[in-house]
């Protein structure tokens, strides 16, 4: 079994951490992988690298192209030889992207009816991110597989010796926003109100865009408290990396997070009320302690999403 990985190049560093992530979850399983990816932007940059991938493809022998992203796994299909086509779509390619004000942009619109046809007619097997995913599918050849995390790279650390890591004191109640506030979707907004109302001069609003992946683990270490605002989202890793820490956790009920941190004592899933928010907050800040969450999401674990993978691919080869 040969099996090709594309999607954006477009990441900070190329490829996406969450899809190498993965990618190398199935190699270390014993599954023969190779990344391809698409370094335009937009449609005609998609569509442009069609004929790329075809010149990739042409000498090689995959079983199967497994895409990332709605428009990667478009660009896959007219690409193919032979190759049977599987799809992770990650969120906003069937839930769509927001403005800052929460509506889901036309443009958008169009790209979900685009990537529902596609599903529906020219894929093998679609994986989504969340029931809210699947709902919005609905087709038979398709599952909900979140992202894995690897326990290997997201681990607790004490705080101290994460804080000493940047130089830093115990002092401060930081609250880490681990996406970047520019992106609309996010709803950084929120997350600025939220804190605002706590009107505490020892609280620190913390937002992370475009850090090493291994410096992570110390900033999630450092936090007393994650907190995602995002108006959707598909199936959020900060969310799991932060479990895995033994963080707790702060969310808008958005993708798969009620499923992850609803049964983890200190950590809350919100509305999109400032106020309610700000309870949240204060509640996970007043838990003063780690989680139980590395424990709660073993079932997310990276090496047992990979098995689950696995078994998909050998079901459309056996069919």
């Amino acid at each position: 079994m040969k099996i090709l990985f594309v999607s954006s190049g477009n990441s900070m560093g190329g490829i996406s951490p969450i899809i190498k992530s993965q990618g190398e979850s199935l190699i270390r399983e014993g599954v023969d992988i190779d990344f391809f990816t698409i370094k335009s932007k937009g449609f005609k940059g998609y569509f442009k690298s069609i004929s790329t991938l075809k010149n990739y493809i042409k000498n090689e022998d995959y079983s199967i192209i497994h895409a990332h992203y709605g428009l990667s796994a478009i660009v896959a299909f007219f690409a193919k030889k032979k190759e049977k086509i599987v799809v992770s779509f990650m969120g906003d390619d069937l839930v769509g992207a927001n403005d800052y004000s929460g509506r889901v942009t036309k443009i958008s619109r169009l790209i979900i009816v685009i990537n529902k046809f596609f599903a529906k007619y020219f894929f093998h097997y679609n994986i989504v991110k969340s029931k809210e995913m699947l709902d919005v599918l609905s087709l038979p050849n398709s599952m909900v597989i979140s992202n894995g995390v690897d326990y290997k790279r997201f681990y607790e650390i004490e705080k101290k010796d994460a804080r000493k890591y940047f130089d830093e004191g115990v002092d401060v109640k930081r609250v880490l926003f681990c996406s970047n506030p520019d992106r609309p979707e996010k709803n950084y907004k929120l997350a600025k109100e939220a804190v605002d109302l706590l009107e505490e001069k020892n609280i620190e609003l913390k937002y992370l865009n475009g850090i090493e992946q291994d410096k992570l683990v110390y900033h999630y270490n450092a936090a007393d408290c994650l907190l995602l605002t995002s108006f959707h989202e598909g199936s959020p890793n900060v969310v799991k990396e932060a479990m895995a820490c033994n963080i707790p956790v702060v969310s808008t009920k958005v993708g798969d997070v009620n499923e992850v941190i609803g049964n983890t004592e200190g950590c809350y899933v919100t509305s999109f009320e400032s106020k309610d928010v700000a309870h949240k907050l204060k509640m996970a800040l007043a838990f003063n302690k780690r989680t139980k969450g590395r424990e709660d999401i073993r079932q997310l674990e990276e090496s047992v999403v990979a098995q689950k993978i696995i078994n998909i691919y050998n079901k459309i080869l056996e069919n």
